[in-house]
């Protein structure tokens, strides 16, 4: 392959418009007054897709990347027949990122939060020697772990406690990743804090969640994946949500596709989904509020512990402020779904015996979701409709090695005294 020439782009403020040059990991405009998320603008509006074997890199033409990482693969686009069949949608097709190289998918994580990583780990500007922190309810976690491994880049995990057990790996992995958890009966919202506790330190730098272009750029190759393959934009977009960057993530791809040209000029309706009874974004989006609804930190909490859909329990979700979930909604039309425990199972069991793979509880949760809009008349039964599967294959993949797990160095509360001097102590 040729050499990689950094991607060039802009930034732009959503609520004002600002554009203006990114300082190298600009995560909000200082100048802006409110809330909001900015965005990158590509200076190539027409993307040309690069070779397979490019992995996620194929799309870099609208990823703020200033390199490339080694293992990358992209999101597969398929036709569903059987699943489509079953419910009677002729033009469902799937978005499959995980772990099924019978389909060419070779996330070895089994979950899309790669493309969230090798976009992310490939902006850090070069000579960085900062330690990136990444608060994770477990499927961010391990693809950021392997993706810093693989390519020695140090990293500091932040996870609940409670979600250690989805931080299994193929091989042990380098020393540069260190993992602190925030102890039992704490959710993601916990180890979000103790993240934050950290970055008090200049050893350490946040990687920015929603607010970071690199994660949502990433996230958006998803459905650049399902427009190569389709030759147009899909009539309607399906996912589960914890923090709904995917879903906003899928919104600006969106716009970026209308602005080259090629690929149609209608905006994909949204439907988002999440696990009951942890809806805090479904129940504003039902009361018709921007502003999440007040909520009880402690039922939250318990909340948050009862769904097994756990990736999907942020309690501080990028939904209110300019560019997020409630502006993504209400610009391209849509609504919000939500699946209970019990449809999660009964989903995962549907999957498995029409497409043949397994799948995560978020991503059946999205399914769920899926078939209850088409079931509510929300959509024709003929609308293409794109169903992200953000994880599968784990057992697939659990089946043929023998993984092992990553032990949390250092366990607390961001409000423990001397947490930041222990947590810097792991990197000296």
């Amino acid at each position: 392959m040729k050499p990689f020439t950094p991607t060039k782009y802009v930034l732009e403020t959503v609520a004002t418009g600002r554009r203006f040059e990114d300082a190298g990991w600009t995560l909000a405009d200082p100048e802006c007054k409110e809330p909001s998320l900015v965005r990158a603008i590509y200076e190539k509006k027409q993307i040309e897709f690069g070779p397979e074997a490019a992995g996620i890199y194929q799309f870099a033409d609208w990823m703020p990347v200033r390199r490339t990482l080694k293992g990358s693969a992209p999101t597969v686009t398929y036709h569903s027949e059987k699943l489509g069949k079953k419910l009677g949608l002729p033009n469902l097709y799937i978005a499959f990122s995980g772990w099924w190289p019978e389909k060419g998918a070779g996330m070895s994580t089994a979950s899309f939060k790669e493309t969230e990583a090798y976009s992310v780990c490939a902006r850090i500007p070069e000579g960085e020697k900062r330690v990136l922190v990444v608060a994770s309810a477990g499927n961010t976690a391990r693809a950021f772990a392997k993706v810093c491994s693989e390519n020695g880049i140090p990293l500091l995990l932040s996870v609940p406690e409670e979600n250690i057990s989805a931080l299994w790996f193929e091989k042990p992995l380098n020393d540069c990743v260190k993992l602190i958890c925030s102890p039992k009966g704490s959710d993601y919202f916990d180890a979000i804090a103790l993240g934050d506790a950290a970055c008090t330190s200049p050893m350490f730098f946040a990687e920015g969640g929603a607010k970071n272009i690199a994660r949502r750029d990433g996230m958006a190759t998803t459905v650049l994946s399902a427009a190569k393959v389709l030759g147009r934009i899909p009539d309607a977009y399906f996912q589960a949500i914890g923090s709904g960057t995917g879903t906003i993530a899928a919104w600006e791809a969106n716009l970026r596709l209308l602005e080259d040209g090629r690929f149609g000029s209608h905006k994909m309706k949204l439907f988002p989904s999440q696990n009951v009874p942890f809806l805090p974004m479904y129940d504003a989006w039902k009361a018709g509020s921007r502003p999440l609804l007040p909520m009880d930190d402690e039922k939250a909490r318990v909340q948050a512990l009862e769904i097994d859909a756990m990736v999907l329990s942020n309690r501080r979700p990028p939904y209110s402020l300019k560019g997020g979930v409630y502006d993504a909604l209400c610009d391209a039309g849509g609504d919000m779904e939500c699946a209970t425990n019990q449809d999660i199972k009964e989903m995962q069991r549907l999957f498995l015996e029409t497409e043949g793979i397994d799948i995560y509880s978020a991503a059946a949760v999205a399914l769920k979701g899926m078939i209850n809009a088409f079931e509510a008349g929300k959509l024709p039964r003929e609308s293409v409709a794109l169903l992200n599967i953000t994880g599968g294959g784990e057992k697939l993949f659990k089946r043929e090695r023998n993984c092992c797990y990553l032990q949390p160095s250092l366990i607390g509360n961001a409000s423990d005294p001397g947490i930041v001097e222990k947590i810097e102590n792991l990197f000296r």
